[in-house]
């Protein structure tokens, strides 16, 4: 029973019911999350979140490489990834379509022609930037708040960050935070890398002609690379620890490798560097040391390009602050993308273990938004992702590699359909067709259940990406042999495919129209 009170007591305890009401109605956190990372992953995450009604924050903040490139709101894909990526690949591959159109009858003096590498980089920084306003854009559209700034752990629901330069530290909290800081490339420890060196991060704002280039890695990131630069009139050499592409199939691999050798790179191969140092007259001594023969060696290159893998970003977030744990430089997640402190998550390139596509990023960064704010349990399936290797002759793939088939299910039960082919607009411009090839790795047994498929030649992302959905839904050979193909096309090949490693017959193709 209430006090039975009059005049000033009496609204003096009005007045304390009155603000325990606007307490306990006043939400205990300044966002339902913060988002850590404005790249594929974590702008995904965002606005998805905000779709369900969620109150969001995000941050984002790039520093500088060691020679001062930076960018802006986006992550690697937009600006130092992908698209930048496909863009110079795009350059390369017209760079050869202007001498084969001499073939096809066209007019055209192929004699002088040669690309201008500042025009070029201009036009492609220009539609980054072109991305980065839309970005922004969208954000301020979606209701998706944005810090450009560095934000940083206090406590498990408490982010530190600096609004603008010169101005004191201020803090949010947040009910749920998600990682999506992504990750940067590796240097090595070598007297003169950071000094003279370059990555990725730097080769698409490059403001000088890259001119005999040395691209130490043979990731996929290193390659395509060497290959852009070769398309463009330059003269790159790529430098080999162990194998090309690791983790990629090994016939593949080594036949992307040999389509290289034919076009004119050079491989150092099961090679180390020791040092970088600038001559007298501006160019990089590089030395360097072969592990199979025990041998030193030294060139001089105008640029060196590290493609030696990638570091995830934790280094400034604080995550012992909150608890998180983390591996080597990656965060430890579970299937749902929760770390080992239930309210914080990560997608993206920083989780350790899973793929670093930016697909997959976008994907998990929409799927963790909907489960934590709109009831949703579907988790994100990291199983047979597809991806592309943008070399003049593309490599794509979905699925396992004829080695994790044979390693999962044994020889004995894995048929490797196989077939090399001839893309019918290769021939008037007489175009090597050594390394067109494509293969599916299937189960022996029924049906025969395909497990891979691989695939080089032209516009390979294009061809594998609707195949990956047919084989994420169960493709089996008997299906695939009894798909009719769309032709002349180079897609149309997996429609052929009836030769066997295991036959011992010669796959090469003697028509292409029976």
């Amino acid at each position: 029973m209430l006090l039975q009170t009059s005049g000033p007591s009496r609204t003096r305890i009005f007045s304390l019911l009155h603000q325990c009401r606007l307490a306990s109605s006043k939400p205990r956190f300044d966002y339902d999350l913060v988002v850590l990372g404005g790249g594929s992953a974590g702008l995904a995450c965002a606005k998805e979140a905000v779709d369900c009604g969620a109150r969001v924050l995000c941050f984002d903040y790039v520093k500088p490489t060691p020679v001062g490139t930076k960018w802006g709101l986006g992550g690697t894909c937009v600006n130092v990834g992908c698209i930048p990526k496909k863009l110079m690949h795009q350059a390369s591959l017209l760079g050869e379509a202007v001498h084969e159109a001499v073939a096809y009858g066209w007019n055209v003096n192929d004699k002088n022609i040669r690309p201008d590498w500042c025009k070029l980089v201009r036009s492609v920084q220009n539609h980054i930037k072109s991305v980065n306003w839309v970005t922004r854009v969208d954000l301020r559209d979606k209701k998706v708040e944005y810090v450009n700034s560095m934000g940083a752990f206090v406590d498990g629901h408490t982010i530190e960050y600096v609004p603008k330069s010169g101005q004191a530290k201020s803090r949010v909290t947040a009910k749920n935070v998600v990682v999506a800081v992504g990750g940067r490339p590796r240097y090595p420890s070598i007297p003169g890398a950071t000094e003279f060196g370059i990555t990725s991060d730097d080769i698409f704002s490059y403001d000088r002609e890259p001119g005999r280039t040395l691209v130490v890695g043979a990731g996929y990131v290193g390659l395509e690379c060497a290959c852009f630069l070769k398309g463009l009139g330059y003269d790159p050499t790529v430098m080999v620890r162990s194998i090309v592409l690791r983790g990629f199939d090994r016939q593949m691999s080594e036949l992307l490798a040999a389509m290289m050798s034919e076009r004119g790179i050079s491989f150092l191969e099961t090679t180390i560097p020791s040092s970088v140092e600038r001559q007298s007259d501006g160019r990089l001594l590089v030395r360097f040391r072969n592990t199979t023969t025990q041998t030193d060696g030294s060139d001089v290159f105008d640029t060196v390009l590290w493609a030696i893998g990638r570091r995830g970003l934790i280094e400034d977030l604080n995550l012992e602050a909150a608890g998180v744990k983390t591996q080597n430089d990656k965060i430890v997640v579970d299937r749902s993308e929760a770390t080992n402190v239930p309210h914080i998550f990560a997608v993206g390139d920083i989780v350790y273990g899973r793929p670093e596509l930016t697909p997959v990023a976008i994907l998990a960064g929409r799927l963790l938004a909907r489960r934590l704010f709109a009831g949703s349990t579907q988790l994100m399936d990291y199983a047979d992702v597809a991806t592309t290797v943008f070399t003049p002759l593309e490599y794509a793939c979905v699925g396992m590699s004829e080695e994790t088939a044979i390693e999962k299910h044994g020889a004995d039960n894995i048929e490797v359909f196989h077939g090399y082919y001839k893309p019918t607009e290769f021939f008037i411009p007489q175009k090597s067709v050594r390394f067109c090839y494509l293969k599916a790795v299937a189960e022996i047994a029924g049906d025969q259940k395909i497990l891979g498929l691989h695939y080089m030649g032209p516009v390979a992302g294009e061809v594998i990406q609707g195949f990956a959905a047919a084989l994420k839904s169960g493709l089996t050979v008997k299906t695939l042999l009894n798909t009719v193909g769309i032709h002349p096309t180079t897609a149309e090949e997996f429609t052929r495919l009836s030769i066997t490693k295991r036959s011992g017959r010669d796959p090469t193709p003697a028509s292409c129209c029976s």
